[in-house]
């Protein structure tokens, strides 16, 4: 039985003007210990898909349709008070910012010994010594003098660090890392990630990564979903979507890094931009941006095509497919 089952997932946000949908038809599995990565575009549903796993969307959101089974339980349709015995602490999250993540009034000791004192049966001196393993664990010099700091007496990269520790503090099975290194400069941002790598492989912690950055992903995931307008176009291990990228999408995102320009000329980009919830072009979401457009692209959603050990959301993948078929029945 694989740690977490996302089963034809949809999360809709009523507004005035009508429902939308932020995600469609999303389904992958992650094993014990895995690291998955999550990539796309600003607004192709990254972030709402962390939220829904752990049905943390606030209202309008909603999980409209779909199931979410961590280790067999549906993690959408349980009870406040059992999904609340997961969420923190068999499954965390790590949030983009640190200081809307952490309280700026309350010392770091005294949010980490809330958090453990909340789910677990122990004394607060217990709790203080957790919390300083923890501490230690992410590398914070002087871990004692932490604890009686506030938020704001830290730097962006510490304050990331101490995240990380309080994710960890419950000794999670999955931790989800919403684009965890965003505000941190370069260097920062590779120790952090080395940082994550080696504490999910020494507590055999499962990973969801939700990045826009492709460098990371290939350093730090084994299989990796690419999104898009809240649909999954492509899925697959990590070096096979990296090195052979099949859905133009994904072509596109890879021929748009720094090092795929020829030095002294224009980067590559993408054309046009990703359409609003509220008006996702009919069949394939992605056909006003893409260069290999055919009549289906408008007319049908389409379906996923194997390639290799990789699925590919594409009609020009599908065809080729049934052209392939076509010829061995012959």
């Amino acid at each position: 039985m694989p740690l977490l089952e996302v089963n034809n997932l949809d999360v809709c946000f009523g507004l005035r003007s009508g429902a939308v949908k932020a995600l469609r038809d999303v389904s992958f599995t992650l094993e014990r210990g895995e690291r998955l990565g999550v990539v796309g575009e600003s607004g192709a549903g990254k972030s709402v898909l962390g939220f829904s796993i752990i049905n943390l969307l606030s209202r309008p959101g909603h999980i409209s349709s779909g199931s979410v089974h961590f280790e067999g339980k549906d993690l959408a349709s349980l009870a406040p008070g059992e999904l609340r015995s997961i969420r923190g602490n068999r499954i965390s999250m790590i949030f983009q910012d640190p200081m809307m993540t952490l309280n700026p009034v309350l010392t770091i000791g005294v949010q980490m010994i809330e958090c453990l004192l909340a789910h677990r049966r122990m004394s607060k001196a217990d709790a203080k010594r957790v919390a300083l393993k923890k501490l230690q664990q992410v590398q914070i010099p002087s871990p004692e003098k932490r604890l009686d700091q506030y938020p704001h007496e830290l730097s962006g990269g510490m304050r990331q660090r101490i995240v990380i520790a309080i994710g960890l503090l419950l000794d999670p099975d999955l931790i989800i890392a919403d684009e965890p290194t965003t505000a941190l400069d370069v260097t920062i941002q590779a120790e952090i990630m080395d940082l994550m790598l080696n504490l999910c492989e020494q507590n055999n912690v499962a990973l969801i990564l939700i990045t826009h950055d492709l460098g990371v992903v290939s350093q730090v995931t084994q299989r990796m979903l690419v999104m898009y307008a809240g649909r999954i176009i492509e899925q697959g291990p990590t070096k096979e979507v990296i090195n052979d990228a099949q859905h133009p999408y994904t072509q596109g995102l890879m021929n748009a890094l720094p090092q795929m320009a020829i030095p002294g000329q224009k980067l590559n980009q993408i054309k046009g931009s990703m359409p609003p919830l509220q008006d996702i072009p009919k069949g394939c979401s992605f056909n006003p941006r893409c260069e290999y457009v055919m009549d289906i692209c408008h007319q049908a959603l389409p379906p996923f095509t194997r390639s290799g050990n990789c699925q590919v959301a594409c009609h020009m993948m599908a065809e080729s497919a049934q052209d392939k078929l076509q010829l061995k029945e012959v």
